[in-house]
């Protein structure tokens, strides 16, 4: 019985082989879409390559012009902007994720941003953090459509400060503040606490001169809104301003920071204060019992964490901030609340789950509002989410000739320990529809293992390639442990076609130079396995943070036969500065690559990205020396027909992106897998689809054909001039050869497993062409 193999293009090793592509109608151009299906426990997850959520700042308004509100969302970790358009379905309103809508956000937004309509045109306008913990603000000036455009309409809000000067209105890097209507005179005012030491409330009321406002003048009208100072650790712990008693006032690796938002709790006309403090899981009510909601007195006493009821308070893993909106179509404002922390370095919490939907029962949206819980992962549930930093590696685990899928992650705090994992995605479905049903969240139980070590395991970048040449798939996986990172390999004890066999036990790691040292000795090093030289075993790229030269792709050369015997020494450098990659003139942290002919032009190409949220195509980067030359302007959009740089975010901290190549649909054109810092993945589709062409002059003028195709047992292969010819598998390995020049060549294809292979003909002069040729049982 023959072993059954199916072909895949996880690292596109039909470009490796220079098997011609088709040609497209233009450039490269990747659009958001998916080939297929994600399946965990019974439900297909409808948004599954939105690439998760962290820290989202959530907001309404209407995207397409159709009347309904839509959803916006600013992760702070990632600076990312997301879009969800409200869609009718047969069982009611949902969101369904719309990208493209995201470009009509200014690219350079930090910190925060909301959506409040301080014009009374019905469009929201942006609110966001300028520069040193300033405010920015951007009018919405809808287009012909009625899709947002934001038009900067001030740079930086301010107020007379006294003695003639202007000061600006600063509310620090770490508060969120809240935008609204303070004093009923229908203008937005802005409470915040205080830039210094985030320790008082202020409240700045809009004077603008604008019957319904504007953001041209504010004045603060109060130092200790509520008459409330925050002094104490305890996370409920507030004092009244003059309260002199002592208690502790900063918390080990955190700031002061505060989410802030003003709601009528009780129903006395009165705004009452939901305070979400950094290092805190609860956020606390205040109920105002001050004459008003500008004269306002929020008591100590009556300060509790236990919001929305005793039985079941807020309980998120950091800094949550909350956000009212209509989340569930019903027309009453909900509440959305969300971890709100710049990044999770300090804490290391799990934001696998982490975004709550609170459903207000309350009958109008002017009713005393009542909050249940009703989602504990507000559209994490629909997406791909491990938590954070993820990065997709693809290929046949179980032996049925389809691809599977693995995603590691920078890190998941489960069960009180924060450690990295594999998630084992298996594939379901067919050849043409691929369905990745989950069936482990810790594949080969590399995370337990170091829970059992009291080890760190984090920052894990997975591969699957052969190494050993022995047509099976190994298991590689960058990984750090608080002290080194390693490039680590698990060689698969199965036989060709069988499912994966792999021991953790007997884990090995790539050396360096000196053969003591870790060839990939920085957290986040990502490998990307792809023979680079072309002689047919496999090289590695690797983005790296080692010094000196921190930021840059190190090509290491596999040493090919030689170094068979001794596979940690398997890789020697080769060039310490590959390509010579700059982000913006200086060298891009945590570089991750990925390689595939993404132009459709038979050369591979090399994609980057970086931790600056820079995702660059180097076309036929094999044919570049010296300093690689690359474009941005990869993503089409389909709102502006237009072709954009990534709109996946930037930040000042490292992001942790990682791209992956692989046509899970065999269509013979590659998919890009992104894998984000919010925990999910990203899916690309080419664009235009690549359609059959005819291949480039000089190749065509040979005529190539095999016949008959599939075959059995024999297959003749044809030229319109004298050709030698070579018949590859695909892990790369001549299994036949002819190096006679001929017109005709007879191939003898007994004993050569089912599967797909590729035949190369090649001219005295050079020209050469190639045809995939199936056998078949």
């Amino acid at each position: 019985m023959r072993t059954r193999f199916t072909w895949w293009g996880t690292l596109g090793v039909l470009v490796a082989l220079g098997v011609a592509r088709p040609a497209r109608a233009q450039g490269v151009g990747l659009a958001f879409g998916s080939v297929a299906q994600v399946v965990q426990g019974a439900d297909t997850l409808a948004q599954a390559w939105v690439g998760g959520l962290n820290t989202p700042q959530f907001s309404a308004l209407d995207l397409d012009g159709d009347g309904q509100p839509d959803l916006y969302a600013f992760d702070r970790e990632s600076a990312r902007s997301y879009t969800w358009l409200s869609v009718a379905t047969p069982s009611g309103r949902r969101y369904r994720y719309a990208p493209d809508y995201a470009a009509a956000f200014p690219a350079d937004m930090t910190g925060w941003a909301l959506l409040r309509d301080y014009d009374c045109d019905g469009r929201p306008d942006l609110f966001t953090a300028g520069t040193s913990g300033n405010i920015r603000v951007f009018r919405n000036a809808a287009d012909a459509s009625g899709r947002p455009s934001f038009v900067l309409a001030n740079g930086e809000l301010s107020f007379p400060a006294g003695n003639g000067y202007t000061a600006n209105l600063n509310i620090g890097a770490y508060n969120l503040p809240a935008i609204q209507d303070v004093n009923g005179d229908g203008k937005l005012d802005i409470l915040t606490y205080d830039f210094y030491g985030s320790t008082l409330l202020e409240l700045y009321l809009n004077a603008s001169p604008d019957a319904c406002g504007g953001v041209s003048t504010f004045n603060r009208v109060s130092t200790y809104w509520g008459q409330l100072q925050v002094s104490c650790v305890s996370c409920n712990s507030y004092q009244l301003v003059g309260d002199t008693s002592p208690c502790a006032t900063y918390r080990t690796d955190h700031s002061q920071g505060h989410n802030v938002l003003l709601l009528d709790l009780n129903g006395d006309g009165k705004l009452d204060l939901l305070d979400g403090r950094d290092n805190c899981a609860t956020l606390t009510r205040l109920l105002n019992s001050g004459a008003s909601s500008t004269d306002a007195l929020l008591a100590p006493a009556g300060a509790s964490s236990s919001f929305p009821s005793a039985a079941a308070p807020v309980n998120l893993p950091v800094f949550p901030a909350p956000y009212q909106l209509d989340a569930d179509f019903d027309g009453v404002p909900d509440l959305l609340i969300a971890p709100n922390m710049l990044d999770n370095s300090a804490d290391r919490v799990s934001l696998r789950q982490c975004v709550r939907l609170y459903h207000n029962a309350a009958t109008s949206a002017s009713a005393t509002p009542s909050y249940t819980l009703t989602n504990s992962s507000f559209l994490q549930s629909e997406m791909l989410d491990v938590s954070e930093g993820a990065m997709a590696a693809f290929g046949d685990l179980d032996g049925d000739g389809l691809p599977d899928m693995l995603i590691g992650n920078q890190g998941d705090q489960v069960n009180g320990y924060y450690r990295a994992s594999l998630s084992y995605y298996r594939n379901v479905g067919t050849a043409r529809r691929p369905v990745y049903r989950l069936v482990s969240d810790d594949y080969l139980g590399l995370g337990a293992a170091a829970v059992a070590a009291n080890a760190r395991f984090e920052s894990l970048r997975p591969a699957l390639v052969d190494l050993n040449r022995d047509g099976t798939l190994d298991l590689t996986y960058s990984a750090y442990d608080g002290t080194t990172n390693r490039l680590y390999y698990l060689l698969n004890a199965a036989g060709r076609g069988q499912a994966a066999s792999f021991t953790p036990s007997q884990v090995s790691y790539f050396k360096d130079a000196s053969g003591t040292g870790s060839l990939a000795a920085t957290p986040n090093d990502t490998p990307c396995f792809y023979d680079v030289d072309g002689d047919g075993y496999v090289d590695i790229l690797l983005g790296t943070n080692v010094l000196p030269g921190a930021g840059s792709l190190r090509y290491f050369r596999n040493r090919g036969a030689a170094g068979q015997g001794n596979l940690d020494n398997l890789f020697v450098l080769a060039d310490a500065d590959y390509g010579q990659l700059r982000t913006a003139g200086s060298r891009p942290p945590n570089l991750a690559v990925a390689v595939a002919d993404f132009d459709g032009n038979g050369q591979p190409d090399l994609l980057t990205a970086d931790g600056t949220g820079a995702i660059v195509l180097y076309a036929d980067f094999r044919g570049q020396s010296g300093s690689f030359a690359g474009s941005n302007n990869l993503f089409y959009n389909a709102l502006s027909g237009q072709y954009t740089a990534s709109v996946l975010g930037h930040t000042y901290s490292a992001l942790h992106m990682a791209p992956t190549a692989a046509d899970l649909n065999q269509d013979g054109t590659p998919e890009l897998y992104l894998g984000t810092e919010t925990g999910g993945l990203v899916s690309y589709l080419p664009r235009p689809r690549a359609v059959l062409a005819t291949q480039p002059g000089a190749a065509a003028a040979l005529a190539f054909s095999v016949y008959p195709n599939p075959a059995a047992r024999a297959a003749t292969a044809e030229t319109a001039q004298p050709t030698r010819l070579v018949l590859f598998d695909l892990a790369g390995r001549r299994v036949l050869a002819d190096a006679t020049l001929a017109r005709t060549h007879q191939l003898n294809l007994a004993g050569l497993a089912p599967g797909l292979y590729v035949a190369q003909a090649t001219a005295a002069d050079g020209t050469s062409t190639t045809q995939r040729l199936a056998v078949a049982e």
